[in-house]
């Protein structure tokens, strides 16, 4: 590699460029892009979750030898100009960007902006969604391989030379001269390019994110984790269904992996709290049981705090002995995919669970210490207004729970979003919506219905397509967003005061 210096950028910007090495020439830096353009409207809000795929890739990356470095827009507020500017100065080899449906008009005005002599890879939810459209959209009209699943061994392979995207499985590009679309053919087995084996991955290099660790609420040094890829469930509105995701293999990382990169993590940074950010984590029994036999074994318990995803389905036929068990092995707080507190929207979701079994589940939960965090949509496809205020009873229901308990449970309610290659949005282009509509995303501000941006938690996530899926027009429902953000503002100021 060469290791000559190879910009002369600002120091701000370069400090922006998360784990390089500024004395080496860029091999590659990872794009991901800001939710909004915030030089148009600053973010209010200093946190994000980190980009753990990202810090995934760069790290393996590194490990053959190739200098890369993180660009977290979303996390430093950056707008869309300022981003491509910082890249172009850089002048990296290349430049990679994570294509998800929110941010995925923004990627392309920032990929339309970038110097033609940089060489453009990208991957993500909407890159497996929607392909055609990325390679035939001409802001990413220099895009030398679009990139379809786990992409740690595939990128290296890229970095070391963009030709060899011929042999490589799921790389896919479009042939300027011949206008057609072509896909890499290799011959053997795929999986060592798409399904790497997640134990021999080496841990996230913590100087790729640029908020992990951070320091949390409580006042513990706090740090994600990923213990998990793929998830076995259907839930109609998620593009990760398994369903719709038939190649892709469902596999834990075993528990001493797991623990390991917990120790190293508390012995380089002084971490003694931990995220577990993926779907399956407390979402399969297979794993949990092993994960706290082992959790018991090592005594993490006895100096962390770890919060995760859990499936309801899955936590209401655990005894209340595995519940006290986790509780034991330092388990915060479990964030629930409640969505609706209607019983004939849940079954159009498939989400196999009822309300009654939430409330249960919940309360079984709170009265061992353990944190709820819930997740709600509202606006569902056919959602009705008794299913809605159903929703909203429920969420109430939930609050009253957590005052004669010892454990707290928060409401985090979101818009019906529709994602391409998601269950539901096929049914909705059937029933006449346009898809290029049902992609045009943008923020849900709530201002305007009384409640402040620095209420909502964080910035991300909460955005809108403007269109109307059930009974509640937008601005009925953000108004219910409005109250709902406030009220749980307001308990939340309570719990710590």
């Amino acid at each position: 590699m060469p290791e000559t210096t190879s910009t002369e950028a600002p120091q701000h910007d370069l400090d922006l460029i998360a784990g390089a090495d500024p004395g080496r020439v860029l091999d590659a830096v990872f794009v991901n892009a800001p939710l909004r353009d915030y030089a148009v409207r600053p973010r209010v809000n200093d946190y994000t979750l980190p980009v753990l795929g990202m810090a995934y890739i760069a790290t393996y990356a590194r490990t053959k030898g190739f200098n890369v470095g993180v660009l977290d827009a979303e996390a430093h507020g950056l707008g869309i100009q300022h981003t491509a500017e910082i890249i172009n100065t850089l002048k990296p080899r290349w430049a990679a960007f994570n294509l998800l449906a929110p941010t995925y008009a923004i990627s392309a005005r920032i990929a339309a902006l970038l110097d033609p002599q940089i060489m453009l890879m990208a991957g993500g939810h909407h890159a497996k969604a929607a392909p055609c459209q990325v390679l035939e959209d001409p802001r990413f009209q220099h895009l030398a391989a679009l990139i379809i699943g786990e992409g740690e061994t595939r990128v290296a392979e890229l970095l070391g030379d963009h030709r060899r995207r011929t042999s490589l499985p799921k790389v896919m590009w479009r042939d300027r001269l011949l206008g057609t679309i072509a896909t890499g053919v290799h011959h053997g087995n795929p999986e060592r390019w798409l399904s790497p084996d997640l134990d021999a991955l080496p841990f996230v290099a913590r100087d790729f994110l640029p908020q992990d660790p951070y320091r949390a609420g409580d006042g513990r040094l706090e740090a994600n984790l990923v213990c998990s890829r793929g998830c076995p469930y259907e839930c109609t509105f998620c593009g990760a269904a398994a369903s719709t995701n038939p190649e892709v293999k469902i596999r834990p990382r075993a528990p001493h992996n797991i623990i390991a990169e917990m120790e190293e993590l508390h012995s380089l940074y002084g971490v003694s709290a931990f995220r577990a950010v993926d779907d399956l984590f407390l979402g399969a029994r297979r794993v949990i049981h092993p994960a706290m036999e082992a959790f018991d074994r090592a005594g993490i318990g006895d100096w962390a705090r770890w919060d995760a995803t859990g499936r309801i389905n899955v936590l209401n036929r655990e005894p209340d002995t595995m519940l006290t068990t986790m509780a034991g092995c330092g388990l915060r707080e479990v964030a629930l995919g409640i969505e609706s507190g209607s019983d004939r929207i849940l079954e159009q979701m498939d989400k196999r669970i009822t309300a009654e079994m939430t409330e249960r589940t919940t309360r079984r939960l709170l009265q061992q210490g353990i944190n709820v965090k819930g997740y709600f949509i509202l606006g569902f496809p056919g959602e009705t207004r008794a299913d809605a205020d159903a929703t909203i009873r429920h969420i109430h229901d939930l609050w009253k729970l957590s005052d004669h308990h010892p454990g707290t449970f928060r409401a985090s309610v979101f818009t019906f979003r529709p994602y391409p290659g998601s269950p539901v949005w096929d049914h909705l282009v059937r029933q006449g919506y346009d898809p290029v509509q049902m992609q045009t995303y943008s923020d849900v501000d709530l201002t305007d219905h009384g409640a402040d941006e620095a209420m909502r938690g964080r910035d991300e996530f909460n955005f809108t397509t403007g269109l109307q899926f059930g009974e509640l027009t937008p601005h009925e429902l953000n108004r219910h967003l409005a109250d709902l953000s406030r009220q749980q503002f307001e308990r939340s100021q309570a719990v710590t005061a």
